[in-house]
């Protein structure tokens, strides 16, 4: 990757994150931890992973399809699709609001959003049935979803991985936001996934960790993805709460916000990583 491109992919991530802190703020609710995790992922699917998907055409049949799972982390996608052109930058402010149109977790009301989700468990299951609608008809786009570990933990979840692969469902590729941290606790002390990609294997999967914060090691394990007869999940090792350092892998960045008094704080630490992130680092 030219460091043109990663200083725009850097840039766009920073924005999604300054975003969510300033909408999740004026709405006085959210889940900030869980959408910070996510912002380099959410980046590099949006400027170029996904093909043929842009505000001038959003319903184009060829497009490939975005499901987020993790639905209570919307407003990093609503961040996103701001930046591409999907709705005007008044609505930002709207978020979690009474009449708002940006609702709190991911809706299809809003322009460029697939699928509504809010309980864990449902995304990757509707992905699997796009998946084989796509495969029956012979259609070349792909289906991507994108996961918490906390919705590893639901049996509707691992129902559709035994599916996809048995059904051989190679447009599909899974993404698991793997920042340990869930409503209650850490993961691995409610429910330990590991080893996950090992266990994805064993139901016909491809599976690959990748630093999910490292924009340049993103795209790339994006890029490589092979239609070989699997179904692909991309698990992303990433930090709650990444570029807040206060924040940073705790349980209380799940849900809520960053106060009035602390959200210049919070940007001037985002906008610290970006520049990490420019350098080639991400520590």
């Amino acid at each position: 990757m030219d460091k043109t491109r990663l200083e725009y992919l850097a840039d766009f991530a920073f924005r999604v994150r300054r975003n969510c802190i300033r909408m999740t703020n004026h709405g006085h609710s959210g889940h900030v931890g869980s959408m910070l995790s996510m912002a380099e992922i959410i980046t590099v699917l949006y400027n170029g992973v996904l093909k043929n998907v842009s505000a001038e055409d959003p319903k184009n049949p060829l497009r490939d399809r975005f499901i987020l799972s993790k639905g209570h982390a919307g407003c990093a996608v609503y961040a996103a699709l701001f930046e591409k052109g999907y709705f005007p930058e008044d609505w930002l402010m709207t978020y979690y609001c009474d009449d708002g149109k940006l609702m709190g977790h991911i809706s299809h009301h809003v322009p460029g959003v697939e699928f509504s989700t809010g309980s864990l468990g449902h995304g990757l299951p509707v992905a699997v049935g796009m998946a084989l609608d796509a495969k029956l008809k012979n259609a070349d786009h792909k289906v991507y979803c994108l996961m918490s570990d906390g919705d590893m933990n639901e049996g509707s979840t691992w129902e559709a991985i035994m599916f996809a692969g048995q059904h051989k469902l190679d447009k599909l590729v899974g993404i698991v936001d793997y920042n340990r941290v869930q409503a209650l606790g850490h993961s691995e002390n409610i429910a330990d996934l590991e080893p996950l990609d090992e266990k994805l294997k064993l139901w016909g999967w491809d599976a690959v960790y990748v630093d999910g914060h490292d924009l340049e090691a993103l795209e790339s394990t994006f890029n490589a993805i092979e239609e070989n007869g699997k179904p692909t999940m991309i698990i992303c090792r990433t930090v709650k709460a990444r570029g807040v350092p206060w924040l940073e892998d705790t349980v209380k960045s799940h849900y809520g916000f960053i106060p009035d008094d602390k959200v210049e704080e919070a940007i001037a630490g985002c906008a610290n990583f970006c520049e990490q992130t420019k350098n080639g680092g991400n520590a």
